[in-house]
C-alpha cells in the first residue's frame, strides 16, 4: 500500500505567481492607504516594511518561514515605533489595511475555493502573529523607556532632597541656637515682668518659627528622636493644639468644631504627631480665610476598624481631584509664599507610626484623614 502526500494545505504556484505578478500594485495601494505622521522619523521605512510584510507572507505561504523571521520584523518595525514616538494604533490600523488589501488580491487568483480558504487562512494568521509580537514588543520597550525615566526622576528627586539636606543642616545650626537663646530670655521676661505687654505675641511667633525649623529638620532627614515613644491621651493633644492656635483662630474668625473621644489612647512621638495637627490644621485655617463666612473647621477623632481615625475637615475652596496627590510631594505649594514641604513631613511622620495621610475634597469641603495604629490599655 503507497502513502500519497497530503496535498490539502499545498498553496499551488498559481497564486504565488498572481502575488508575484502584482506585487507592486499591491505595495503601492497600500502605501497610498497607510496613516503616516510627517512628525515620524521613520516615515521613510514604512514603506520598505510594508515590502518586507509582504516577503513575509509570500514565504508563508511557501512554508518557508520560521517564528524567529516573524519576530525579527515585528521587533524592527516595533523598535521604530518607538524611536517614531508614534501612536501604536496607527501601526494597528495600517498593519490591518495591509491585510485587508492583500486578501483581496488573493480573491481575484484563479483557484479554487477550498484552496482559497486554506490561504486566507494562512494569511491572517501570519498577519495576527505578525502584529502579537510587534505590538508585545513596542509595549515592554515602552514600559523600558518609562522604568528609566522614572529611575532618573527618582534620582534627580533624591539629589535634590539631599541638598535640601545640606542646605536645612547648614540653616539649622546658624538659627537654631541664637532661637534657643531667644525663647529662653523671653520667658524669663515673664517671670520677671509678667504685666509685660506683647509678650504672649512673641512667644508665639517664636513657637512657630521653631515649629518651622523642625519641618526642615525631618524634610533633611537630619531630625533626631530626642524623647522615645509614649502613650498619651489624644484629645488632650488636639486641645493643647487647639490652644496653641487661638490667636489665629479668632484673628481669622473660624468656627471649630470638635468631636473627639477622650478614651483614645496613642502610642508615639508626641513631639511630631503635635507638628502634624499643628501643620494640617494651619492649611485648614488658609484654606478657609479664601471664602467668605462662616468659615468651619469640624475636628473628628474615633476608633475605625481597629484604627485611630483623625479627620480634619474645612469648608474652604475645592482642592482639584490632580492636586489631592501632588500637595504630598516635596515642593510642591499651592500658596504664594509656601515652601511646600509641610504636608510632605506630615505625611512622612504619619508613615514612620505606621499610619497613612490622604485627602480628599470636593465643592461642600477638604478632609485631611489621618489613620493610626489604636493603642488599648488596660484597666
Amino acid at each position: 500500500m503507497s502513502l500519497k502526500p497530503d496535498l490539502t494545505n499545498v498553496v499551488p504556484q498559481a497564486i504565488i505567481d498572481f502575488l508575484e505578478k502584482n506585487e507592486s500594485n499591491f505595495i503601492t495601494m497600500w502605501q497610498e492607504q497607510t496613516i503616516q505622521d510627517q512628525a515620524d522619523i521613520h516615515k521613510e521605512k514604512v514603506k520598505e516594511n510594508g515590502y518586507l510584510m509582504y516577503i513575509l507572507i509570500k514565504n508563508t505561504l511557501l512554508d518557508t518561514v520560521t517564528m524567529e523571521d516573524v519576530k525579527h520584523l515585528a521587533y524592527k518595525v516595533a523598535k521604530e515605533r518607538v524611536e517614531a514616538n508614534i501612536n501604536i494604533g496607527d501601526f494597528v490600523y495600517n498593519v490591518n489595511i495591509g491585510r485587508s488589501i492583500l486578501i483581496k488580491f488573493v480573491l481575484q487568483a484563479d483557484v479554487n475555493s477550498n484552496q482559497l480558504s486554506i490561504i486566507v487562512d494562512k494569511i491572517n494568521t501570519q498577519f495576527d502573529q505578525f502584529c502579537y509580537h510587534a505590538v508585545t514588543r513596542y509595549t515592554k520597550l515602552i514600559n523600558r523607556e518609562l522604568e528609566e525615566k522614572k529611575l532618573f526622576i527618582h534620582q534627580t528627586h533624591k539629589d535634590k532632597l539631599a541638598i535640601l539636606g545640606q542646605m536645612s543642616s547648614s540653616f539649622v545650626h546658624e538659627f537654631r541656637n541664637p532661637l534657643t537663646s531667644i525663647i529662653g530670655f523671653n520667658k524669663l521676661l515673664r517671670t520677671e515682668y509678667p504685666n509685660l505687654k506683647y509678650l504672649d505675641i512673641i512667644e508665639l511667633e517664636l513657637d512657630q518659627l521653631k515649629f518651622r525649623i523642625t519641618q526642615f529638620l525631618h524634610t533633611s532627614k537630619m531630625a533626631t528622636i530626642e524623647n522615645p515613644k509614649e502613650i498619651f491621651i489624644l484629645s488632650d493633644v488636639l486641645d493643647e493644639i487647639l490652644s496653641f492656635l487661638y490667636p489665629s483662630i479668632v484673628d481669622s474668625d473660624v468656627l471649630i468644631f470638635t468631636d473627639t473621644d477622650a478614651k483614645i489612647n496613642i502610642e508615639a512621638h508626641k513631639d511630631e504627631i503635635k507638628q502634624v495637627f499643628l501643620n494640617v490644621l494651619f492649611n485648614s485655617i488658609d484654606a478657609v480665610m479664601q471664602r467668605q463666612k462662616p468659615r468651619e473647621i469640624h475636628l473628628r477623632c474615633f476608633i475605625e476598624d481597629e484604627r485611630v481615625i483623625i479627620e480634619v475637615s474645612n469648608n474652604g475652596p475645592m482642592i482639584p481631584l490632580d492636586v489631592q496627590e501632588t500637595i504630598f510631594e516635596p515642593f510642591y505649594t499651592t500658596k504664594e509664599l509656601g515652601t511646600g514641604i509641610g504636608l510632605f513631613v506630615c505625611r512622612k511622620i504619619i508613615e514612620k507610626h505606621s499610619g497613612e495621610l490622604t485627602c480628599s475634597s470636593d465643592e461642600q469641603k477638604t478632609t485631611f484623614r489621618i489613620s493610626l495604629p489604636f493603642k488599648k490599655t488596660h484597666a
